[in-house]
C-alpha cells in the first residue's frame, strides 16, 4: 500500500506481539487524510483496539512507523498524544459525576488566577468551544444531571478544549437513540468542515454508509481494504470485514406465545443514592415470546436486570419465575427455578477473566450430576460437552484450555452466551446479549435468542441498541427515568424513531396502555 507522507496520519508496516504470543497487528497500513471521517472497521479481534492504542501511545510496537503531518513520531504515553493534537473518546464515559461540565472540560489544565482555579474563564471557554462545534451544553450543569447524549458532548468538548486535530470515536453511538445518532452525526460533519479529522470505529455498517468518508478494514490482525465509503452497501462491508457473505438480518416467524413465566409486580429497586431507580413497574414474560426493553442507558435497566437475577435485593414488589416468589433466594436458588442471565458487564458477571473457557462454560453446573463425583470434576465429561459448545457455538480459541482473558470480546460473549443458552432455560434474561461484539457474532447471537424462543423459553431481552430489538424482540417496554413509558404488544408497529421518542420523555402512553403488558 503507497502513502502519501502528506496526509495527516499514516501508520506503515505496524506489527505488534503480546508476550503470549498473540499477534494482535501484522504489517498494518492505515493512513488519513485530512478533514475526513474514516471509518476503522473488523470483526473483535481484528486488531482495532490495539492499533488505535499504539496511535494514543498507549501501546509500543514491535515494528512499523507512524507520520503525524508527514514527521515521524513516537509516543511514549497518551499524554504526548495529546499535546500533538490526538484525542480519544471512549465507549465508557470518563467523567467526574459530581463535578459541572466546565470543571470536567478543563480538568487537568485548569485556567488560573492568583493561584485559584478560575471557574468563570473555565466556563468562557468552554461555552465558546460548544458554540465553534454547536456542542450545545451548559458548561455549568453537573455531569450526573446530563443525558447521555449531552455526556458524550462534554466528551468530545474535553478533546476539542486539548485542541485536538484527530478525533478517535470508538463505538460512540452504541447507547444513542436515534434522535441523539442523528445530532451527533450533524456535529461530526460540521466538525469535519471545520478541519477535524475523525476516525469512527463502529460495528453499526448502516452508519458508516451513512456518516463516513473512507473506510479501512482489520481482519485478523491485517489491513485488508481500503476504499470509499460512497456507492459500497452494508453487504460488501460485511464481505470484507469477513471475507465472506454474510446473512446480516435476522428471520423469525411470528411468536405463539403462552402463558407467563416472569412476572414482575410494582417491583421498587433503588439505586446506590437511595433514589428508585426502577419506580413500581410490572409486566409478565411469555414462554415462546421475546419481550424487548428500550431505553437510554441509566433509566433503570441495569437496576431491574440485577433484581430479577438475585444480584440484587429489591425494596418493594414482587417478582416471579415459574411461579415462584424469588424474593431472599440466592442467584443458584433461582438458577434452579430454570433461570438463565446473560449479563450486561461479561468480565463482572458473566465471566472469570483467568480460568480457562471449559471452566467457564461449566460454572453455573459445576456441582450437578455427571459434571462431579464425590466432590472431584468429571474432567472428561466437562470437556466433552466444552468441545461440543466451542463448536456448535464457534468460539474461536486455541484450546479449551486457554484462558477466557485471551479470548476477544466477541469470543467471550459467545462463550457466556452458549453457557446460558445450553441450560436450556425456561426464563432467559439477556441484558445488552451483542454490546461491542462484531456483525457476524452478533447475528449468531440473535438467531440464537430466537431459536430459544421457539422451542418456548421466555426471554427477556434488554438492549440500548434500538435496531436490536426491533429484529429481535416479538413485544416492546420503552423504560423512561424508572418507568415504563410505552408498551407495543406487537413489536412490528413500532420504530427506531418512535421508541426514541418513548426513550427521551417526548411521549409517554396512558396507564391503560401500558398495563396490558402484566397479560392479566
Amino acid at each position: 500500500m503507497v502513502f502519501e507522507l502528506t496526509s495527516i496520519l499514516a501508520m506503515q508496516g505496524i506489527t505488534k506481539i503480546y508476550p503470549n504470543g498473540l499477534i494482535a497487528n501484522r504489517d498494518v497500513d492505515f493512513m488519513v487524510e485530512k478533514g475526513e471521517i474514516h471509518a476503522l472497521i473488523g470483526e473483535n479481534g481484528a486488531g482495532k483496539t490495539t492499533l488505535m492504542k499504539i496511535l494514543f501511545g498507549a501501546e509500543q510496537p514491535e515494528r512499523g512507523t507512524v507520520h503525524l503531518r508527514g514527521e515521524p513520531i513516537n509516543f511514549s504515553g497518551p499524554m504526548e498524544a495529546i499535546k500533538a493534537g490526538i484525542g480519544m473518546v471512549y465507549q465508557h464515559f470518563m467523567l467526574v459525576e459530581s463535578m459541572t461540565v466546565a470543571e470536567n472540560v478543563v480538568l487537568g489544565l485548569e485556567p488560573c488566577k492568583w493561584g485559584l482555579i478560575n471557574i468563570e474563564e473555565a466556563q468562557r471557554r468552554t461555552l465558546e468551544i460548544s458554540k465553534q462545534y454547536n456542542l450545545n451544553v451548559d458548561p455549568k450543569a453537573r455531569i450526573m444531571d446530563l443525558s447521555i447524549g449531552q455526556k458524550q458532548k462534554v466528551e468530545i468538548l474535553k478533546v476539542l478544549y486539548r485542541k485536538a486535530e484527530i478525533l478517535i470515536l470508538d463505538e460512540p453511538t452504541a447507547v444513542l437513540t436515534p434522535q441523539e445518532t442523528r445530532e451527533l452525526f450533524v456535529q461530526l460533519k460540521e466538525m469535519k468542515e471545520k478541519g477535524i479529522t475523525v476516525i469512527f470505529i463502529s460495528h453499526k455498517l448502516k452508519e458508516i454508509v451513512e456518516l463516513c468518508d473512507r473506510l479501512t478494514v482489520l481482519r485478523r490482525g491485517e489491513s485488508v481494504a481500503r476504499a470509499s465509503v460512497a456507492g459500497i452497501t452494508e453487504s460488501e462491508i460485511s464481505k470484507l470485514m469477513l471475507g465472506q457473505e454474510v446473512q446480516l438480518g435476522v428471520e423469525k416467524e411470528s411468536a405463539k406465545p403462552g402463558a407467563p413465566s416472569l412476572r414482575v409486580k410494582n417491583l421498587i429497586v433503588r439505586n446506590d443514592e437511595g433514589r428508585n431507580a426502577v419506580n413500581d413497574i410490572s409486566f409478565g414474560v411469555r414462554n415462546g415470546e421475546i419481550l424487548g426493553i428500550a431505553g437510554v442507558e441509566g433509566n433503570g435497566q441495569t437496576e431491574l436486570a440485577m433484581a430479577i437475577s438475585g444480584l440484587t435485593k429489591y425494596a418493594a414488589g414482587i417478582v416471579e419465575i415459574a411461579g415462584k416468589d424469588i424474593r431472599g433466594a440466592s442467584v443458584r436458588g433461582i438458577r434452579e427455578l430454570g433461570f438463565s442471565h446473560i449479563p450486561e458487564d461479561r468480565m463482572t458477571y458473566g465471566a472469570c477473566a483467568f480460568a480457562g473457557v471449559y471452566e467457564n462454560l461449566i460454572s453455573d453446573r459445576y456441582y450437578k450430576k455427571g459434571y462431579s463425583k464425590y466432590g472431584l470434576l468429571q474432567s472428561n465429561h466437562i470437556n466433552s460437552e466444552g468441545d461440543e459448545l466451542i463448536s456448535g457455538y464457534y468460539i474461536k480459541c486455541r484450546s479449551g484450555r486457554e484462558p477466557v482473558l485471551s479470548l476477544s470480546g466477541g469470543n467471550i460473549q459467545k462463550v457466556v452466551v452458549a453457557r446460558e443458552c445450553s441450560a436450556v432455560p425456561g426464563v432467559l434474561l439477556a441484558n445488552q446479549p451483542t454490546r461491542g461484539i462484531d456483525v457476524m457474532a452478533a447475528g449468531f447471537v440473535r438467531r440464537k435468542l430466537i431459536a430459544m424462543r421457539d422451542t418456548g423459553a421466555a426471554i427477556l431481552l434488554i438492549s440500548a441498541d434500538i435496531d436490536e430489538v426491533l429484529e429481535v424482540s416479538d413485544s416492546i417496554i420503552v423504560m423512561q427515568n424508572g418507568k415504563i413509558a410505552a408498551y407495543f404488544s406487537d413489536a412490528t408497529q413500532a420504530t427506531a424513531e418512535i421508541l426514541g421518542e418513548y426513550m427521551l420523555g417526548l411521549k409517554t402512553q396512558t396507564t391503560e396502555e401500558i398495563r396490558r403488558v402484566f397479560h392479566e
